[in-house]
């Protein structure tokens, strides 16, 4: 009950001569380049959420290694 390779032949033929392959190219490579900019966008997101993570841990280890150093002092 699926489609048929003849049925999606004839919806083929009928989309090429909607649109052309000129503008189905078009459409294409903007689809593609959307897709790259949502990954690039999704992979900038974690490396900043990454960095924020580090620098606070670094921040904390830096806070507790300059408490241990003031109370050794006393």
């Amino acid at each position: 009950m699926g489609i048929s390779p003849w049925q999606l032949l004839i919806l083929l033929v009928i989309v090429v001569l909607l649109f052309g392959t000129k503008r189905l190219r078009n459409m294409g490579s903007d689809l593609g380049n959307a897709v790259k900019g949502f990954k690039k966008s999704m992979n900038d997101e974690a490396d900043n959420k990454d960095d924020k993570e580090k620098k606070k841990e670094s921040l904390q280890d830096k806070e507790q290694h300059d408490d241990s150093d003031t109370s050794g002092k006393s």
